[in-house]
């Protein structure tokens, strides 16, 4: 059988084509009752619009890509989900690409979704070029989520403030009492603030010469080699900031690995506030940067830019708070 069509739609409500059109573009210029005969008639019909052929009529698609860095982080579980709401409440579509498996065949990490015509695009996280993004953001809004990276002209940027962030985790180990502090620090720009705004506490604080700072990979694996490294030195610390809450993992599994307990002799932070940090068996202190809010600003950012909004490329960053949960306690007396 072949699926139902407009007309079809039509003659069952004993309306004209036009009418149907009309509802379902959701106009407000037609009776009520008539509205509920087209509704009813396409529910029974199990009629469904054509959004090809819609796109075609409007020049849109009604659709948003999103070109995810990273889709092993569960950072970018909540910031998706405040992303899609707001893109839900307004009509618009969600479509994912991974950007990591794109550059590994070689593809330009755009390209799918500028082959499926999406009306704009938000990037997800740190990327390699994001100067790359300047000949897209030609063409559509363009929007860079949780990434702190030089942004092209016209690209807004909403993210967390990381040197808040940071100088958050560092007081807060200073106050409990914590004197030899280790940060594993992470790549991109927002490592790089967050790295900064650390090492600028512990100065003012008159830390300098205890500063001790490990490269990683911002992963689980990577936190636990750089916590073994780091718990293996004579003068080991007595506290860890790990850039991310993946990395804080690895940390508290070489801390318990090496005979060590959390946080009687060793206090740990991470950043993100992800679910993982919020398991009860590990309850892990970190800084929530707000990821639902960022994902939400970032749609909004999208929504201005569809409804006209010209001009150059905002910067709008989020307030972080400290989430104090059982993986930190003050430094033990030695």
């Amino acid at each position: 059988m072949r699926p139902p069509t407009i007309r079809d739609v039509a003659e069952r409500a004993g309306v004209s084509k036009s009418l149907v059109s009309l509802v379902l573009r959701g106009s407000d210029q037609v009776r009520p009752e008539k509205r509920e005969a087209v509704l009813r008639a396409a529910q029974e019909l199990g009629y469904r619009p054509n959004a090809a052929a819609r796109s075609l009529s409007e020049r849109r698609t009604r659709t948003v890509g999103v070109l995810l860095n990273d889709l092993r982080n569960p950072w970018f579980v909540d910031l998706l989900d405040g992303l899609n709401s707001l893109l839900h409440d307004n009509g618009l579509h969600m479509l994912l690409a991974d950007a990591r498996l794109n550059r590994r065949t070689g593809q330009d990490p755009a390209d799918p979704l500028l082959d499926l015509r999406v009306d704009g695009l938000v990037v997800v996280g740190t990327l390699p070029d994001p100067a790359a993004l300047g000949a897209v953001a030609g063409r559509i809004p363009v929007v860079l989520a949780g990434s702190r990276e030089p942004a092209p002209p016209g690209v807004d940027v909403v993210a967390g403030d990381d040197e808040r962030g940071a100088r958050l985790v560092a007081e807060h180990l200073i106050g409990l009492g914590h004197r030899r502090i280790a940060h594993i620090a992470g790549y991109g720009a927002v490592g790089e603030l967050r790295r900064g705004s650390f090492e600028a506490a512990m100065r003012r604080h008159g830390l300098a010469e205890r500063v001790v700072v490990e490269p990683s990979d911002m992963t689980e694996e990577g936190g636990y080699r750089t916590t073994v490294r780091l718990l293996s030195r004579p003068e080991r610390p007595t506290a860890v900031f790990a850039v991310n809450d993946m990395a804080a993992i690895g940390v508290l599994s070489a801390a318990e690995e090496l005979g060590l307990r959390v946080p009687r002799d060793l206090s740990v932070v991470g950043y993100d506030n992800t679910s993982i940090a919020r398991l009860r068996h590990v309850w892990l202190t970190t800084v929530d940067n707000t990821s639902h809010e960022v994902g939400r600003r970032a749609a909004r950012c999208l929504l201005e830019r569809f409804e006209g909004l010209d001009g150059a490329g905002r910067v709008q960053l989020a307030t972080p708070t400290l989430e104090i949960r059982g993986s930190t306690a003050p430094a033990a007396a030695r």
